[in-house]
């Protein structure tokens, strides 16, 4: 436990000093959702600004407003309203995958890392973290399929029992196992990713093993300080509805902003620190060359963590 909790705090003072990556991160992020959400906003713009139904979207919510809205024949269709949203959540992951590099660096250096030496680690690692990627996307999407499958099966068998509550502990269990298991993929691959920076190898499949070997080894560790955090996650967010739900008046948009980006700042800030927990493990647990790997450890990969 005091392991987990010298990791989590490492982790968290790793981030701490560098928020300027999370803050870079979330304008991003707030900028594509902007340009996303114009397509939606300039439909139904072109009939709630001639209409006295607006009111009931405007001060409150009502969906069924909302639904007729949607099914008007002037709004133009569905897809046309949100592909551009889906388009700019894929270009912000792909703005996320190529500067991810230069903040694994930075969470690394005992410095505070130079501008052309973060975007140059950038560059160089494009390649290697979308073939991370590709890794994740497999290997993450096999278990989950079969865990989904396995987990749907026992509650389709349990419903049939008459235990009327056996169903929902199945499904709460399965949730629970499922959530464990692909925590335990994220940190896998969140230390191959700084294993791929922190050496420069371009060999991604060594690093995927690495990764592998460490979080097979230290799974307690890890997988309680990703779960720590995420628990802290997920008191941020229920801590953000009950706020705008308390004080946040129906008509307020503003207000309403607010708190919902200062609820999405501090999500996106637990995730960066579990990224940075990751690297305080990496910098204190495998910094050190492999026995079966000749180059030296860049001189970059000094030991931050006490």
């Amino acid at each position: 436990m005091n392991e987990n909790r010298n990791l989590v705090s490492a982790g968290a003072e790793i981030a701490s000093g560098n928020k300027r990556y999370v803050v870079w991160f979330f304008l991003l992020n707030l900028m594509f959702a902007h340009f996303g959400a114009t397509a939606f906003n300039d439909q139904a713009r072109g009939i709630l600004d001639h209409s006295l139904y607006a009111d009931k979207l405007l001060h409150g919510f009502d969906a069924a407003v909302f639904l007729e809205l949607l099914a008007r024949p002037e709004f133009g269709t569905l897809p046309s309203a949100i592909h551009p949203a889906m388009m700019f959540a894929v270009v912000f992951f792909l703005v996320s995958l190529l500067f991810m590099p230069g903040v694994l660096l930075g969470y690394a250096s005992d410095h505070r890392l130079p501008r052309d030496e973060f975007y140059r680690t950038c560059g160089r690692n494009v390649w290697r973290f979308l073939r991370l990627f590709l890794f994740f996307t497999i290997i993450a999407g096999i278990v989950a399929g079969i865990l989904f499958g396995f987990f749907n099966a026992l509650a389709t068998a349990a419903d049939k029992t008459s235990y009327e509550r056996l169903p929902f502990f199945m499904q709460f269990v399965g949730a629970v196992i499922i959530f464990l298991v692909l925590t335990v993929i994220r940190v896998w691959f969140d230390l191959a990713q700084a294993d791929v920076v922190l050496r420069d190898r371009p060999a991604v499949h060594k690093s995927v093993a690495a990764g592998f070997r460490k979080t097979r080894r230290n799974l307690g560790r890890l997988l309680g300080s990703y779960v720590v955090i995420a628990i802290v996650a997920l008191a941020v967010l229920v801590a953000g509805i009950l706020l705008w739900h308390a004080i946040v008046p129906p008509s307020s948009v503003l207000g309403a902003f607010i708190v919902g980006q200062a609820t999405l700042l501090l999500l996106l800030a637990t995730r960066f620190w579990q990224r940075a927990t990751a690297v305080a493990f990496y910098v204190k647990e495998m910094a050190r060359p492999l026995v079966d790997e000749a180059q030296p450890v860049p001189a970059f990969v000094a030991p931050v963590v006490p």
